[in-house]
């Protein structure tokens, strides 16, 4: 059983929105929460979908799921103070094997990611879904380049992260009993506490972006336009040719 815990807690502080929380915003006619939900609705390989929502507008998205009929959403759960213990929330209303972590604002996602994530996942236990760098990557220390990485090995985490949920679901009990929750995501927190474990990565395109300021919502807004006439990229989100 394949599960995907979509987390939707953010208030949109980046996107100066003083109505609606980001993922509320509607984007060529649907809120951008339910374009990413339909992308799991209808990919056959996901039984069950987990939201995690920020507080106070739970029954806001029960009211669209109701409209937009997405019917495998079986819990709405109320995020946490951080990231992390939202995801832990959601976690924990998991019923499958298989779980991919995944953001209600990254909508350019498609049924074919969303398999690879699982194949890879269900043989070695972790899937993290990469685009490759297309800059030069740095690290910076006191304002100052202390490393460059080559560009040939450069990539970007990116969502869905998918995991073997026993796996996950431990690792975050290892932070809870430790206090500690400064991790930024579930790659993050998993390699930390099993830094054995291998963590493959399955790759993406440049258009699976997290709409989060407003610069990211007009180029959103002209990727569905371009998509509409089946020339994004060269596919159709979630009408792929495998």
């Amino acid at each position: 059983m394949n599960s995907a815990v979509i987390f939707a807690g953010g208030t949109g502080s980046r996107m100066n929105s003083k109505i609606l929380p980001k993922q509320f915003l509607k984007i060529y006619g649907k809120p951008v929460i339910i374009h990413t939900l339909e992308v799991f609705e209808n990919c056959d390989e996901i039984n069950e979908i987990i939201v995690v929502i920020l507080k106070g507008w739970e029954q806001y998205l029960q009211n669209l799921l109701e409209q937009y009929r997405i019917t495998k959403v079986k819990k709405v759960v109320t995020g946490g103070s951080t990231g992390q213990e939202s995801i832990y929330n959601g976690l924990k209303e998991v019923n499958g094997d298989i779980v991919l972590i995944h953001d209600g604002v990254r909508p350019f996602i498609s049924s074919k990611l969303i398999k690879e994530n699982i194949d890879v996942a269900r043989i070695s236990k972790i899937a993290i879904t990469c685009v490759k760098a297309k800059e030069t990557l740095v690290s910076v220390e006191n304002n100052k380049i202390s490393g460059v990485l080559e560009r040939d090995i450069s990539y970007m985490a990116r969502a869905p992260q998918t995991f073997d949920v026993k796996l996950l679901k431990s690792a975050h009990r290892k932070a809870i009993s430790e206090n500690n929750f400064s991790f930024i995501d579930s790659c993050a927190i998993v390699k930390h506490y099993f830094p054995e474990s291998t963590f493959n990565i399955v790759e993406c395109g440049s258009e699976n972006i997290k709409i989060t300021t407003q610069e990211d919502f007009y180029l959103a807004k002209a990727m569905f336009s371009l998509e509409e006439d089946e020339q994004l990229y060269g596919f159709r989100r979630g009408d792929e040719k495998e």
